[in-house]
């Protein structure tokens, strides 16, 4: 009890098509850590994860997932003044419960939190997935050529996606100021909040629109509380959605279909 639990032999790990170990095999699955920045964004991680176990074997099953949350608003503080320390370290007290609770691997249904976890510091104390590194493979898994990223004023404002999807030889656009500072206020303001309304649906859809017209073949949401604002067919680009497909990776982690991932905080590789 109170130490991190030893990684199991996750390459070894033999699974069925439909996701679970074979008959008689001990071999267990991997144990999700939810690592919980927002609320809506980190409840619908939790919900895609489960559904993508029953979307694949047609039965409630899925590996063990556990969601850890300190309420992201005491954090607040040190986002304003840009203590990406602080935060992180806030941070890495859910990771070391998680581990505590069993998890193998964390995923980050928060893309903003990334730019703290990306902060210098101590490894965390479990490897986790990165939720940019997932959206931009999915991005270069579809082709995309020119991506446009929507989220907080503090992601908009860095480097991240650019960086993660220059690497893939991706192109990158960002709304123009006015408009981040726009969609930043109706995430803080309404999106995390559970409150979603047309008006504000269609100033996303605004936005999209005009990155479609210069020249975008995608946009990734990426916020996790954005695809609630914006269902799926619902944009006038093709999405990303950085909630489902970061829930997505995971499921596949847990059941062996993809590597125990090794970033535990610091810059995308």
């Amino acid at each position: 009890m109170g130490g991190p639990r030893a990684q199991p032999a996750h390459p070894g790990r033999q699974v069925t098509s439909a996701g679970r170990p074979p008959a008689g095999l001990t071999s267990p699955l991997a144990h999700l850590g939810i690592l919980a920045h927002s609320t809506e964004g980190a409840a619908l991680a939790f919900l895609a994860f489960c559904q993508e176990g029953y979307r694949r074997t047609g039965r409630n099953e899925h590996p063990d997932v556990t969601l850890d949350y300190i309420a992201f608003g005491a954090s607040m503080p040190a986002w304003e003044a840009g203590d990406y320390a602080a935060v992180r370290a806030t941070l890495a007290i859910s990771a070391g419960r998680l581990a505590r609770a069993g998890a193998d691997f964390f995923a980050c249904p928060d893309n903003t939190a990334h730019l703290a976890l990306a902060a210098p510091g101590p490894p965390l104390p479990l490897p986790g997935l990165h939720i940019a590194e997932v959206v931009a493979d999915q991005a270069a898994a579809e082709g995309r050529q020119r991506v446009a990223v929507l989220g907080t004023k503090y992601l908009m404002d860095s480097p991240l996606y650019p960086q993660v999807l220059a690497a893939r030889g991706i192109g990158c656009e960002l709304p123009a100021t006015t408009d981040r500072l726009v969609l930043n206020e109706i995430i803080f303001g309404e999106l995390v909040n559970g409150v979603f309304t047309d008006a504000s649906r269609q100033e996303y859809l605004r936005v999209i629109g005009g990155l479609a017209a210069r020249g975008c073949d995608a946009v990734a949401l990426a916020c996790t509380e954005i695809p609630l604002l914006i269902p799926a067919g619902a944009a006038p680009l093709p999405a990303l959605d950085s909630t489902r497909l970061l829930a997505r990776a995971a499921y596949l982690t847990a059941v062996g279909d993809r590597p125990l991932p090794t970033w535990r905080g610091g810059p995308a590789s």
